[in-house]
């Protein structure tokens, strides 16, 4: 920071009464720490996940039940030097992100990606994503960032002037926040042949009908918005194409279709399913479960027989009342049917390794190298002696070397919306709840001086009662971007505003200041880097220009 540093103890605050937006939604702030910005936005009331349209989620635990994301909370303590985002709840939510923790714990592979869809000048919501890809490259992952231009041409309409103007832009601010190049890799879909292709390979595992589900697409759609879809599943699978590893996407939560149909599509590239077994057919995953409980509650002794077998598993299964088996009727008849087919032949648990799209010489492969006991039949092979993680190892090891993927379900970690500075949504095409990281330092101190708050009414009832700092879109730039590392400062204000001590006024002129001389330096910065961006391997201007 340059200048007198805004962050030192506040002076004694102005006696003005605070800003509160008129229609501000008021968030949920049970169990609230001292530094979690709520990040709700107005007039946002279910969750609506939408990677173009422009709806926010203003209840953020409905995400955990309905879609599956899990806590950031859950492998907090594992991350090593966890990023302020995270340490402050910004970064709230995450799909299978332990593997990549144990990977940089361990000095292993790894890899960040994420991408930017250059609609408009970068702003400081933007930034949360920059920031995410950095630090995982301080980390030591291979770190990628792509410049989504079809996308934007195809979805949004952008002339390759304008997408050439604002990726110019991103990348600056990429580079600027530090990015480096000369270790990770830039590039634009448009000109990327490897992620092309392999667009084209995951083409043929997706269909129309899949695309109406998750995106709602219809007659109306573009064939290239689909393929923009496309493609952008091989943009997140693009850095395991040199080798399988744990790699992270960081998004915001509307864009957690694109990961979810990712991992799908990784695992349809697959050459060998591994799954959980217990005879020579196949169980769903509710049959499975049932099967796996009474073949493990049975004992072989009571039914006269030094095995347990199929027939021994269906019979006490058909003297169970339904209501004691946890399972619907269905599932029981289908159990039943398999397990009476199956007769004498003895339930033992194995792991099995299911030909999904392997050649023949990868299967035959792989059955030279499981060890141990094992059963082969047409299209899988059952394993005896081998639990299920060398399994998934083994298979890997066995589809690469004879031409596969072997992809890994890429991870995902979610960052909340940044509220807006007039309220509601932040978005580039109001220019008042957004600061574009090329505004005019003195212009992103007004906006500041201007923006709503959680304050109260009155001066007088704000020292009694305490600001709504995780409602307070002020609040949210201290603790996002305004306090950087520094956990104490952005401690203090919230305990500040909670506690009745701060005001609104001089909190505001306090980030205002701080705002406008994170803006200077940035811009600074964007100037030294331009030199460093010309010599990134990275097209500026499109081929596709006319």
């Amino acid at each position: 920071m340059t200048g007198d540093d805004p962050r030192e103890e506040p002076r004694e605050f102005e006696d003005e009464a605070s800003e509160t937006a008129a229609d501000a939604v008021a968030a949920d702030d049970e169990g609230a720490t001292p530094l979690r910005a709520d990040g709700g936005a107005a007039g946002a009331d279910d969750v609506a996940l939408d990677p173009w349209g422009s709806s926010t989620v203003s209840d953020y635990r409905k995400l955990f039940d309905e879609f599956g994301i899990e806590e950031f909370d859950d492998v907090l303590d594992e991350v090593p030097h966890p990023h302020y985002l995270m340490r402050r709840g910004v970064i709230f939510g995450q799909r299978d992100y332990r593997s990549v923790v144990r990977a940089l714990q361990n000095d292993e592979p790894a890899a960040v990606l994420s991408g930017f869809m250059p609609t408009g000048d970068p702003h400081i919501g933007h930034k949360l994503v920059f920031d995410e890809i950095i630090w995982h490259q301080q980390q030591g992952a291979e770190a990628h960032a792509l410049i989504a231009d079809l996308e934007a041409n195809a979805a949004r309409g952008l002339s390759w002037e304008e997408i050439d103007e604002h990726a110019r832009s991103y990348l600056l601010s990429l580079l600027a926040l530090g990015f480096d190049p000369k270790e990770g890799d830039l590039y634009r879909q448009s000109e990327n042949r490897e992620v092309q292709d392999l667009a084209f390979d995951l083409g043929a595992e997706a269909n129309f009908s899949e695309f109406q589900a998750i995106y709602g697409f219809d007659g109306e759609t573009d064939v290239s918005h689909m393929q923009s879809v496309v493609t952008q599943m091989a943009d997140i699978l693009y850095p395991q194409l040199d080798e399988p590893k744990p790699t992270v996407i960081p998004v915001g939560p509307d864009q957690d279709p694109h990961v979810r149909l990712a991992r799908d599509l990784a695992e349809r590239m697959r050459f060998f399913k591994v799954s959980k077994a217990y005879a020579s057919f196949e169980l769903e995953a509710d049959e499975r479960e049932l099967v796996a409980e009474f073949s493990e509650r049975l004992d072989p002794a009571d039914f006269d027989d030094e095995q347990l077998r199929c027939v021994h598993v269906a019979d006490t299964l058909e003297q169970t009342p339904l209501a004691d088996l946890g399972v619907g009727a269905s599932t029981l008849e289908s159990v039943l049917t398999k397990l009476n087919e199956g007769g004498m032949e003895p339930l033992r648990p194995r792991t099995r390794f299911s030909d999904r799209r392997a050649t023949e010489d990868a299967f035959d492969a792989l059955i030279d190298a499981v060890e141990g006991e094992k059963r082969v039949y047409e299209n899988h092979v059952d394993a005896f002696e081998i639990d299920r993680a060398e399994a998934e190892e083994l298979a890997r090891e066995i589809e690469v070397e004879n031409g596969g993927y072997g992809f890994q379900p890429p991870s995902s970690i979610y960052h909340r919306f940044m509220t807006g500075l007039t309220g509601g949504k932040m978005s580039s095409s109001i220019p008042a709840s957004h600061i574009s990281l090329l505004d005019d330092p003195e212009d992103g101190y007004d906006k500041v001086k201007s923006a709503t708050t959680g304050g109260r009414e009155t001066a007088e009832e704000q020292r009694e009662k305490g600001g709504k700092a995780d409602e307070c879109p002020v609040y949210e730039l201290y603790a996002y971007l305004l306090a950087g590392d520094d956990d104490e400062f952005a401690k203090r204000v919230y305990d500040e505003c909670v506690g009745g001590e701060r005001l609104c006024g001089d909190c505001k002129e306090q980030a205002a200041q701080l705002m406008k001389e994170f803006l200077e330096e940035h811009q600074e910065k964007r100037a030294e880097v331009e030199e460093l961006l010309e010599e990134a391997d990275i097209e500026l201007e499109s081929p596709r220009r006319r």
